[in-house]
């Protein structure tokens, strides 16, 4: 792949100030102080909260405690999707520290997975990699690596140890020069106005002609209503780790160097706010 370190280092270290807050719900031994914590933007919420976690558990009733869930305004925050995800699409154009709500009790069943552990994330985060793989290499890269490479990759996040996580990741983003790319590019358009969770499709990075497809083709294909109409007002902000790529970006080098560690691109189209 094209070595961008700087780009993947920045990617990498992003990290939203964030301020969590006990649910005034919850039955506290005292008053509970909030607690605050810069979140890195790709990883899960569920994989750097232990610590708010032990926060809260001082001044609640332990054997009252069930399974700790966030909430941000009234939305359930779906600890599956990267943390980078989740405010971009809940929360980009709000005034920092992010303020999350902590729960413990009335665990959401319809809007939430359960996470019991770590090993729950490892699960979901390796699937991740692998259907990304899938669509990149037909398998072939994620099914040559041993045991301990996969291991190296979910250490390397699960640490924040950003070489030990390249030194292996690499490998997953690298291609035949001649093919121009990855065979498909594995990414999510997420959508606040939608039900639907996030779109998927199979899209290539280079048309069967050798055109190189950019954000902006992928959009017209996908989600043209992202796209703003020619002389009106632009309505969406289409956002990626919290900035707004230019939509001529070659789809190619966005998904090698602003790809999650779960090696998809995910991509948040969220209303224009109005002033």
């Amino acid at each position: 792949m094209a070595d961008d370190k700087d780009v993947l280092r920045d990617v990498w270290f992003g990290r939203i100030p964030t301020c969590f807050l006990l649910n005034q719900d919850e039955v506290t031994e005292r008053e509970a102080e909030p607690y605050y914590l810069l979140l890195p933007r790709v990883s899960y919420l569920t994989l750097v909260t232990d610590k708010v976690k032990k926060h809260f558990h001082k001044v609640i009733r332990t054997d009252d405690a069930e399974e700790m869930w966030f909430e941000y305004e009234g939305t359930p925050l779906k600890w599956h999707y990267p943390i980078g995800v989740l405010f971009d699409l809940h929360a980009s154009n709000t005034v920092l520290p992010w303020s999350i709500t902590v729960h413990f009790k009335n665990f959401p069943e319809r809007d939430l997975l359960h996470c019991p552990s770590h090993s729950v994330i490892e699960a979901h985060f390796m699937s991740s990699i692998k259907e990304a793989d899938a669509l990149k290499h037909k398998s072939q890269v994620v099914n040559d690596m041993q045991k301990k490479d996969h291991k190296q990759l979910w250490m390397g996040l699960q640490n924040d140890k950003f070489d030990q996580f390249w030194a292996m990741n690499r490998k997953l983003m690298e291609y035949p020069t001649e093919d121009g790319g990855f065979r498909f590019i594995p990414f999510r358009i997420y959508q606040t106005l939608s039900d639907r969770p996030f779109i998927q499709k199979q899209f290539r990075p280079v048309s069967p002609e050798g055109h190189v497809h950019t954000l902006g083709d992928l959009l017209k294909e996908v989600y043209p209503v992202a796209l703003p109409t020619e002389g009106g007002p632009k309505r969406f902000q289409v956002v990626i780790h919290g900035i707004e790529p230019l939509l001529e970006t070659p789809l190619q080098w966005l998904s090698e160097h602003l790809s999650h560690p779960d090696s998809f691109l995910h991509i948040c189209v969220i209303p224009v706010p109005s002033d």
